[in-house]
């Protein structure tokens, strides 16, 4: 299981925290040193079910200082996926994958049902 994740994200340190206490092995990788690549996103958004948009982190300062509310309407999902992959911090996070599924986010009872 990857864990991609921001060291100072405080949903991230809860996200870890929660993994931990479910005796859930995963490795960890920092969204902001390692961002994904178009590839790693593509296969992410197909085998998540969620459209491109989703995996967007709207709350973030880059999001909003790129205004991508409004310019992502007119965006290609080829477009909009190679824009995530040119810096970790506009993906939403956390992202955990494993071979049958990729959470966007931290919900605690999606993490529950990992065990």
């Amino acid at each position: 299981m990857l864990l991609l994740c921001y060291p100072k994200c405080s949903t991230c340190m809860k996200a870890k925290k929660h993994l931990n206490q479910l005796g859930v092995v995963f490795d960890e990788r920092d969204i902001s040193r390692e961002n994904p690549t178009a590839a790693e996103l593509e296969q992410w958004i197909v085998r998540s079910g969620l459209p491109v948009k989703k995996f967007f982190n709207t709350s973030g300062k880059l999001y909003q200082s790129l205004q991508l509310k409004d310019r992502l309407l007119q965006m290609s999902e080829a477009e909009m996926i190679e824009l995530l992959a040119s810096d970790g911090m506009l993906v939403k996070r956390p992202l955990l994958i494993d071979q049958d599924r990729v959470l966007v986010g931290y919900r605690a009872e999606a993490y529950e049902q990992l065990v």
